[in-house]
């Protein structure tokens, strides 16, 4: 039996929870990944090794509320560079820049305190997963705003056919993904 590829193993570890949080939609849940203590220390050394990389090698991570705070902040610290959080509105408690992108039904708002990056700091924005790519491009527009350079978007999984990672990709983000659950 052929060796399954990194992308099987890990998608092996993702469990998928039919018609959450609605009828007709396929949820991916990676808290097994997270739960395995192995499969957790092979997924963060993907990223970490990725970023040791002088070219894609961040000054700060940014993980987006709330799972990307998991990935992000570990991440951040096996390169020993600082982390900041993106979160919901409301949620920190000093001067913040905020965002709001829309959603299937309505919109939603995240924000970034003023002093989490500095002008030209370049910033990896990490989340779980892509779906529409909302979150995603809103964090990016958030540390822009400050005057920081998104280097790459990072996340566990990409969901294409939600077309978020083309959207993304079209807006000038580098993407980088670990898992296309494309068509499954």
């Amino acid at each position: 039996m052929p060796t399954p590829s990194f992308s099987d193993y890990l998608r092996e570890h993702i469990r998928t929870v039919p018609d959450w949080p609605a009828p007709g939609v396929q949820f991916r849940d990676i808290t097994p990944l997270l739960q395995d203590p192995k499969v957790f220390r092979i997924l963060i050394d993907a990223f970490v090794h990725r970023y040791m990389d002088h070219d894609r090698r961040p000054d700060v991570v940014a993980g987006l509320d709330a799972r990307g705070f998991i990935l992000g902040a570990v991440v951040a610290y096996e390169l020993g560079v600082g982390f900041v959080p993106i979160r919901k509105k409301g949620k920190l408690p000093f001067t913040t820049v905020e965002e709001t992108y829309e959603l299937e039904y309505g919109s939603a708002t995240v924000e970034l305190h003023t002093d989490s990056v500095h002008a030209g700091s370049r910033v990896l924005l990490m989340d779980d997963l892509i779906a529409t790519g909302g979150t995603m491009m809103a964090g990016k527009k958030l540390l822009e705003k400050l005057g920081a350079q998104v280097v790459e978007g990072a996340s566990i999984v990409d969901l294409p056919e939600l077309g978020g990672s083309t959207r993304l990709r079209a807006a000038g983000l580098d993407l980088y993904t670990l898992v296309d659950f494309a068509g499954h």
